[in-house]
This record gives structure tokens, sequence and C-alpha cells, in this order.
């Protein structure tokens, strides 16, 4: 299978989707064939010499998700990295909207990872946007900006919830409702209290809360706070510093503030009477099995 890069420089780089295009081959999404990581670097381009940039603690945390879970369905790495990812990579929400950053990371960094994380035994291959796509599909991006959604202030359990369902990532992560901190802490709750408890409960759900909001405004009957933007920024700046993320506790996220409880509650009800009435396949079947 694919390997790590025979060459890591110490800092991040960034990687246009034109040049990550060109190493995107049929022997790397088939898992044969490595990344010429020396040709990758000399046309990537490199961003400045700082402590938050740094490599290394960013491979490690990389390679300890793939030997924790080696006797497991990679699927699971998903909860823990999530947040741990965001936590060492502390970047603004325009940094993290930048493809090539992404493009780097899967390409020129880890795209073992990709590989392992990805491979789909029913093709012998990895679908090409996981190494360059959008953010809901490629492999970092769509883990960073899970945690960055899903976070309560400075708490990370919710991602935790969020990310042990694919269908949470696969679908709703891609919604633009998720981006209203009550709506997707309504979502965690209803997964945690197991009213959505499979990959077809959370898809059918997630479709169901993004068309409703189309003649109900969420952000109107269950309003958000104002998040303190200096807290992010204070929460980046430490990274300047350097340092690591411990890779068995739960790290905190930035101190900006919990989505407002009333808000969330009110939504996590509404939310449950909508997915009551909402067609599940299987879930009729499962019902009377029980009854």
């Amino acid at each position: 299978m694919t390997e790590s890069p025979d060459h890591l420089p110490e800092y991040l780089a960034r990687l246009a989707d034109e040049e990550a295009a060109r190493f995107i081959t049929d022997g790397l999404l088939s898992g044969k064939d490595n990344v010429p990581a020396i040709a990758l670097n000399q046309v990537a381009e490199t961003l400045p010499e700082s402590p938050r940039w740094r490599l290394r603690a960013v491979r490690d945390l990389i390679e300890d998700a793939m030997y924790m879970f080696r006797d497991e369905r990679p699927t699971q790495a998903d909860a823990w990295l999530a947040p741990r990812l965001h936590a060492i990579l502390r970047l603004t929400r325009t940094e993290a909207a930048d493809p090539g950053l992404w493009n780097y990371l899967a390409l020129g960094v880890a795209p073992d990872f990709v590989v392992w994380r990805h491979f789909s035994e029913t093709r012998k291959s990895v679908n090409a946007r996981y190494f360059k796509g959008p953010h809901y599909k490629q492999a970092f991006a769509r883990l960073w900006w899970s945690a960055e959604l899903f976070r309560n202030g400075s708490d990370y359990e919710p991602v935790v919830a969020a990310c042990g369902n694919q269908d949470m990532l696969n679908t709703v992560l891609r919604l633009d409702v998720v981006d209203h901190r009550p709506t997707a802490q309504a979502l965690v709750r209803l997964l945690r209290r197991e009213v959505v408890r499979t990959g077809r409960d959370a898809n059918a759900l997630g479709k169901a809360v993004n068309a409703a909001a189309a003649t109900l405004m969420y952000d109107v009957i269950a309003p958000d706070t104002q998040r303190d933007p200096g807290a992010v920024r204070r929460w980046i700046d430490e990274a300047e510093e350097g340092g690591s993320v411990h890779h068995r506790a739960l790290p905190e996220g930035p101190t900006d503030g919990p989505a407002p409880e009333d808000s969330i509650q009110r939504l996590t009800d509404h939310f449950a009477e909508l997915f009551a009435d909402v067609p599940v396949r299987g879930r009729e079947e499962s019902e009377e099995e029980a009854g």
C-alpha cells in the first residue's frame, strides 16, 4: 500500500489544485504507488517559517490514529482524529477555506492515511476527491470542518458524537444550516439521545432539517449569541509559541463561548418532532420487530 512520504519538510505548504492533480495518479488511487515527495515539494508554495506551521506534530498525530485503529474499521478513526486535528491545526476559517492547504496535507504529508482511511475494497481504489475535493469530502478538510462546526465553544465532545456517524459527515456537513450553532448542537443531541441511531436516520434527518430551513428561519426561532473573535485569535496565537496536543485526553478548543442552551433545546425538540414524520427506510420494520 501507499507509504508515508520519504521527504517531509519542517513546515506546512500549500499545493494549488492544478499542481495537485498531477500527483493523483491511478497508481496512487489504487494504493500501489507512492507520491514523489521531492518533486511535489518543488512545486508547493511554502508558508512562513512559524511554529504554527510545523509539520512534525501533525504527522505524529496522523500516525497515532493509524496505529490506534489498525485493527478496527478505519472509519472509527474520524471521531478521535477530528478534534485533535482541529486543535493542532489552529486556523482561521479563511485559512481553512484554502484548498491548497488540504491538498498538501493529503499528498505531501499523509497520502498513506488517505489510502488507509478511504480505500474502497469494492472499487479497489480511493475516490480522488479525498485527495483534492470540497471541504465536506476531502480527507482532512472534512475532519477539520466537522470539528469547527460541531464543537460547542471549547467543548469537543459534540464533535466526537457527530463524527461517530458517517452520514452526519457525508450528508449534514455539506448543508448550509449546520453553520448555525444551535442547529448543529441540536442534531448532535438527537444522536446522543439515540433518537437518531443509524446512518439512514442521520441522512433522513439532515435532509428534512435542511428542507424545513427554506420556510423556517432557525436563527430567528433559536438565536445564537455573538461569539468572541478575540478568543479564537488568542487560541491561534498560542500556536505561534509552539506546543502539541495531548493524544489521550480530549483537547480544548477556543473559548469563544457555547451556543445558547435554550436555543439548542428548542431546536432539539423541534427536530425530534420533524424526524418522527420523516420516512426512513427500514425504520417501520425495526419498530414492528421491537413491538
